[in-house]
């Protein structure tokens, strides 16, 4: 830190400041600040009033000054924020509001104060939720579309020619600052610090005599830490852009923070702590806390979610604890909460799944599935909007698809489903799915696929095929992923989510299972065996692999339509397409077709 400009600074920002103050603001002793003074007026920065006794910033002072000018500000504001779920299933963490004010916007508002209006904000995750700002504050906006997959260290890669040869701010959108730190000069590049009694999991530092970082060590006791926004000078962006760039393009660096990349070069980079006071920079580590420190969330959320729990229940929302976010699915979102001791699902449909899937018809499943006590316990599904709430099972266990004694087991339960005489009054119908997913990826598939015609073709000649065989037709659940398949602690067995599940040929359920399973063909005709309890015929070898194909071709047509609405799922759509197309050769080499 330039110790001269933070002198000029004060002066410029409090001609009346006394050196006390300024030994309290730049935490000095009373010693060095009367030192710095003395040289700020040698060097002309300062001159005595001869009335008053009080120093005067002059215009070399001034003149000083602009080089530690700040240019603008970059907030992040890219990520999903999942230890605030349910609320931001909705809205970004950054436009929570605290005591009725948008985090972000108090802070564009304080950097406003200070006369930085050059604001850039960082966005991904509902990036549509801050067009608004634009208006509202002249911000841009500028997008990361690496925010799903990589950590923060993408995101200022991304954004590193706003940092190149400027002095900028860098916050994160959902910080709380009580009182205004920000300023029109700053006089070196800094962290914001905040000193932590006891255990920490925060990165904490290590500093010389005149504030500089030494080293960083995540997790410790006691200690100074990393905590809210940084000042990232033009000198210190110039050193480290060269390094971000480096880290991004390096295997493995992925989940990497940008504070890693200072953390390992920290010997050849000036970088001071700013030590803030008590109850001055606030990180919401999750849900609980924010309500511990606004009552508002903890009975007035104004989240679809929490007020649904809290209705069910018949409870406040204060009684709701322990809110955590579970692995996003392909099609839904979830979180765990607990009550009265006891852990419940609540699962929120995915956006425009409601186009996608018919609610009243899995509704109708659950009803006619619950007396064969093989899905989870629901204690509440709404057949409109497809929120359910839904028993947890504590220590229950996904199935294992390699396994072959848990996959015997759901063989098993398939069969008591498949056997059970349960009906509905909807059909799973593969054709009309396929259509209706090309229909509204029309003009997409082609550009994805370049053989898309000839194997639609080939496709058709399966389900032609299909419908001239008189199959059984039971309530199956086509969507049998190993996923969905719940060992309890007890070991018993559960099937849950039953989103597609219709009468169909039962064949189906094995075939899907298998492609889910990302199984060979191997592994598929043993898993059928395991299934039948006996050696396939030709003509349920010919419908598993027909349905293997059409499975696959239409969770490929899935997979497009979803890339359309900007979720990405790796693979899955290349590796789903090459099922319809190898099983439908394993078809045609066996002669299949001809039965």
């Amino acid at each position: 830190m330039d110790r001269y400009g933070l002198i000029c600074r004060s002066f410029y920002e409090n001609p009346d400041v006394t050196q006390r103050e300024l030994a309290s603001i730049l935490n000095l002793s009373l010693g060095t600040v009367n030192k710095l003074l003395g040289d700020c007026l040698e060097e002309a920065f300062l001159m005595t009033d001869m009335d008053t006794g009080k120093y005067l910033l002059t215009e070399q002072g001034l003149k000083y000054l602009e080089q530690f000018k700040v240019d603008g500000a970059v907030i992040t504001a890219a990520g999903f924020g999942s230890r605030f779920v349910p609320l931001t299933f909705e809205t970004p963490k950054g436009l929570l509001e605290v005591f009725g004010e948008r985090m972000i916007e108090r802070q564009i508002k304080q950097l406003h104060e200070a006369g930085i209006t050059d604001i850039t904000i960082i966005v991904g995750y509902l990036k549509e939720k801050f067009e608004y700002l634009i208006d509202k504050y002249q911000v841009k906006l500028l997008y990361n579309p690496e925010y799903a997959t990589k950590n923060n260290l993408a995101t200022i890669y991304h954004a590193r020619e706003l940092f190149r040869g400027r002095n900028m701010y860098l916050l994160v959108s959902d910080n709380w600052i009580r009182n205004n730190m920000y300023h029109k000069y700053e006089c070196g590049a800094w962290y914001s610090s905040v000193y932590m009694d006891g255990e920490t999991s925060e990165w904490c530092l290590s500093s010389n005599k005149k504030g500089r970082i030494t080293s960083v060590q995540v997790g410790g006791h006691d200690s100074w830490v990393m905590y809210g926004p940084a000042f990232l000078s033009r000198d210190f962006s110039n050193q480290l852009i060269p390094l971000i760039e480096e880290a991004y393009h390096q295997p493995g660096t992925e989940q990497w923070y940008w504070e890693q990349v200072v953390v390992d070069h920290i010997k050849e980079l000036d970088f001071s702590m700013n030590c803030q006071p008590a109850d001055q920079v606030y990180e919401f580590e999750n849900l609980e806390e924010l309500r511990l420190f606004d009552p508002k969330y903890q009975n007035h959320s104004d989240n679809a979610a929490m007020q649904l729990v809290a209705h069910v229940f018949n409870v406040k929302e204060e009684a709701i604890h322990n809110i955590r976010c579970l692995k996003s699915g392909m099609t839904n979102q979830s979180f765990l909460f607990e009550l009265d001791g006891k852990h419940y699902i609540c699962r929120i449909p995915g956006p425009g799944t409601e186009f996608l899937i018919n609610r009243k018809e899995e509704e109708a499943v659950y009803k006619a599935v619950t007396p064969l006590g093989i899905t989870e316990h629901i204690l509440y599904f709404d057949g409109k909007t497809g929120y359910k709430i839904a028993q947890y099972y504590e220590g229950a266990r996904n199935a294992d698809a390699k396994n072959p004694q848990e996959m015997a087991a759901c063989m098993e339960m398939l069969r008591k489903l498949h056997h059970s005489g349960v009906t509905v009054p909807h059909t799973f119908r593969i054709r009309e799915r396929i259509d209706f997913y090309e229909k509204i990826c029309r003009g997409h598939e082609e550009m994805l696929f370049e053989d898309y015609p000839a194997v639609r073709a080939r496709m058709n000649e399966l389900m032609d095929r299909l419908d001239t065989l008189e199959r059984p037709c039971c309530l199956s659940h086509i969507d049998s992923v190993a996923d969905n398949f719940l060992f309890l602690p007890d070991d018993s067995l559960r099937l849950i989510d039953w989103e597609y599940a219709g009468m169909c040929d039962p064949l189906i359920d094995i075939a899907m299972c298998s492609i889910y399973s990302y199984y060979s063909q191997e592994e598929l005709d043993h898993l059928l065996e395991e299934y039948l309890q006996h050696a396939p015929s030709d003509e349920e070898r010919f419908v598993t692999y027909a349905y293997a194909a059409l499975g696959g071709f239409l969770w490929a047509l899935w997979a497009v339509f979803k890339s359309m609405e900007g979720r990405e799922f790796g693979d899955y759509t290349i590796v789903m397409y090459r099922y319809a197309k190898n099983y439908y050769r394993k078809i045609v080499s066996e002669d299949l077709l001809k039965l």
